[in-house]
Order: structure tokens, then C-alpha cells, then sequence
């Protein structure tokens, strides 16, 4: 049973983090590769400096805590262990809805940092470093760090490829990357269309941003009804306990497989419908 609930935990686990289709194909990426992954997931979702002992922490207690509430609501071993599963992904659904909301924020604040990256290096006639960290300073909270980073980076080396390279690692944002190429390319050999990249720039990430907020939009319903997924089950197994003689149908070995089984398809419904919503990620091309 242990056994079982831990393979259960990684399932979900992987497939809600990292995208993981199956066992065999997460097999096959090489294992710098897939640390490379797991490290770019971490620091899009502001975990950087978070040690691994923590967040298995985390997960371990929430499922201790879904076991024995599973155990006082059901009077069961297998419901408790299908609750301990859901409830130990609870960090890390928490922890991908964050990094989604880090995402979009970032998407919506490139067009503007490049515009006004364009006018810092062309009227303002700011140097390309000078005019990064700038707008570094204006950009959301949870990207200042990185361009801090940088910043300390070129004080103390002037060297603009390790400073991008600085910057790129403490974002880990597709646009980040080509931004970053962009300007290097510029600030080494020199550029007099760096305003015509910039700009041309500026209009795709605003298009991507506008096509990606309307996307949102047009979900916000069946989010709203994504939640209905675990609310009325478990609403109505919970009436049902208080009905005649529900709680001791609910001890019965018939019982006990029948709640474990719907909350087995509750789960997977969640996770079904969340999958299908999700927008296509970019890649990163420039790491």
C-alpha cells in the first residue's frame, strides 16, 4: 500500500511539474538535461533558493494530513491513501499556478521594458548595459532580482556576455532570452537597427501578450466550472455520511473501493481538464 501511494505521489507529481507524459519518455532525457528542467521550473516559480528538503517537507506533511483526514472521513485505508496522493500534489499545484501568474506577468511587462529599452539607448543615449539595468529597476518585483544579479555581475567583471548569461539564468523567460541575445549582439559588433529590432520586438511580444490574455479570457468559465469538480463529489459524499446509515456503507469493502475509486476519478478529471486548458508554452531557444 505504501509502496503504491508513493508511485501514486510521483505520478502526479511529474506529470503536474514537468509536464511528464509518461515513464519511458521521461526516461529517455538525459539526466543534465532533466536537471536543467527541474532547475528552470524552480526558478520560474521563485523557488531558487528553496532547499529540496522543504518542499519534500511540504509534501510529505500535506499528505500525512490528507491520510488521516481520509481515515476520520471514510473510516478506510484506501480512501486515506487515494487523499494522502491528492493532498501531497497540494505544494505543487500551489507552486505551478504561482509560476504561471510569474509567466504572465513577465509576458506583459517585456513590450514595455523594450520600449523603453528603445528609448533609453536611442534618445535618452544610454549605453545597452546602462539602459538594461534601468529598466531592471521599473520592471515587476519578481524579475528585479535577476537584473540585480546582473547588475552586481557587470560591477564587478564588465563583461556583457557573462552578464546576460547572469540574467538569463535569474529569469529563465523565453523573452528574456531573445532580449538579452538581442542586445549583446548589439553592444559587440555594433547595430544602428537596434531600434528597428527593438521594436519589431516590442510588437510581437505585444501580439503574443494580447492573443495569450484573450486565450485566458475565453477559459475563465470552465475554470470557474473546474472547480465543481471537487467540490460537488465530495459535497455530496459528505451529505451522504449523515443520511440513515451512510457511514456504515461507507465501511464496507464495497464501500470502502467504491470512494476510492471516485476520488481516484475526481483527481484525474482535475488534472484531465487542467491539462486541456493549458496555453502552449515558448521554448527557450537562447539558454
Amino acid at each position: 500500500m505504501a509502496s503504491a501511494a508513493g508511485a501514486g505521489v510521483y505520478l502526479v507529481f511529474t506529470a503536474l511539474a514537468y509536464g511528464r507524459r509518461d515513464l519511458w519518455t521521461r526516461s529517455q532525457l538525459p539526466p543534465r538535461r532533466r536537471r536543467r528542467s527541474v532547475e528552470e521550473w524552480l526558478v520560474q516559480a521563485g523557488l531558487q533558493g528553496v532547499p529540496r528538503s522543504e518542499l519534500a517537507g511540504a509534501v510529505a506533511g500535506l499528505g500525512l494530513a490528507g491520510a488521516v483526514t481520509g481515515a476520520v472521513l471514510f473510516g478506510g485505508v484506501l480512501p486515506a491513501v487515494v487523499l494522502a496522493v491528492f493532498a501531497a500534489t497540494a505544494p505543487v499545484a500551489y507552486y505551478r499556478r504561482r509560476r504561471a501568474d510569474r509567466q504572465a506577468r513577465a509576458q506583459e511587462a517585456w513590450p514595455r521594458l523594450i520600449e523603453e529599452m528603445r528609448i533609453l539607448t536611442t534618445a535618452a543615449g544610454r549605453s545597452i548595459p546602462q539602459a538594461l539595468f534601468e529598466i531592471g529597476r521599473s520592471a515587476p518585483p519578481s524579475m528585479r532580482p535577476a537584473f540585480e544579479a546582473a547588475e552586481r555581475e557587470w560591477l564587478l567583471t564588465t563583461d556583457f556576455a557573462r552578464t546576460v548569461a547572469v540574467l538569463k539564468a535569474g529569469l529563465a523567460d523565453p523573452c528574456a532570452d531573445i532580449t538579452c541575445e538581442t542586445l549583446l549582439v548589439a553592444h559587440e559588433v555594433g547595430g544602428a537597427d537596434l531600434d528597428a529590432r527593438l521594436e519589431a520586438l516590442a510588437d510581437d511580444r505585444r501580439l503574443d501578450t494580447q492573443g495569450r490574455k484573450d486565450a485566458r479570457a475565453g477559459q475563465a468559465g470552465a475554470r470557474f466550472a473546474r472547480r465543481f469538480v471537487i467540490i460537488v463529489p465530495l459535497g455530496m459524499a459528505l451529505a451522504g455520511m449523515s443520511v440513515g446509515n451512510g457511514r456504515q456503507a461507507y465501511a464496507t469493502p464495497l464501500g470502502q473501493l467504491l470512494v476510492a475509486v471516485g476520488l481516484g476519478v475526481i483527481v484525474a478529471c482535475w488534472v484531465w481538464a487542467g491539462h486541456i486548458m493549458r496555453l502552449p508554452a515558448e521554448d527557450r531557444v537562447f539558454r
